[in-house]
């Protein structure tokens, strides 16, 4: 085998680079690599509407495993047809709203012309709202108008709903609504 110049300088160029890399400590055994397991691994997904605009984008709340109920993760919904996975800043950080210390989680009540704010259960708080829808609208409801045409109505309260409610729940609160005898009836999306 005769080897000429040109093969000498390959052979020994090859032969000083692979002497350098074992110089250098280099291990070439194969690597095992191990992943991080991500935060949302043993979470429940749950979707649901962003709270802060009338857009009403998708979101999917991961939260912790065993009943924790901390949100661990907010992220859009890829396949709600409003967002299609995007999300604004206040959208993407609406784990701030759910995990903060400062979180009002129990009603609070003033009483008329006092200036604190008193904590009342929920129980108190819904008996209380329901007692006053009742008495506004028995104190305001018409049963003839001034012509003496039956209209069953109360012109003593207003409904003004939200804009991320979709169809049904439309439905519902309006049905709800009219069964009370109301009139103005009004939906955040056209305001």
């Amino acid at each position: 085998m005769e080897i000429d110049r040109r093969d000498f300088l390959k052979i020994t160029g090859t032969s000083a680079a692979g002497a350098a890399v074992l110089g250098l400590g280099l291990n070439l055994k194969p690597i095992k690599s191990h992943a991080q397991t991500l935060k949302i691994n043993h979470c429940t997904e749950t979707t649901s509407i962003c709270c802060y605009c009338a857009v009403g984008c998708g979101v999917i709340c991961s939260t912790g495993q065993a009943g924790a109920g901390k949100i661990v993760s907010i992220e859009g919904d890829p396949d709600h047809p409003v967002n299609e996975g995007a999300l604004c800043a206040k959208g993407a950080s609406l784990s701030q709203l759910v995990n903060n210390e400062n979180r009002i989680t129990t009603p609070l009540y003033r009483a008329p012309y006092d200036t604190k704010w008193r904590k009342v259960s929920w129980d108190w708080a819904l008996s209380n709202i329901a007692e006053r829808i009742k008495n506004s609208r028995d104190k305001n409801f018409e049963h003839r108008n001034r012509k003496g045409q039956v209209v069953n109505r109360t012109m003593g309260i207003a409904s003004v709903g939200s804009a991320a409610l979709d169809n049904e729940e439309c439905w519902l609160i309006q049905a709800l609504m009219r069964s009370l005898g109301l009139v103005y009836i009004e939906h955040q999306a056209r305001i």
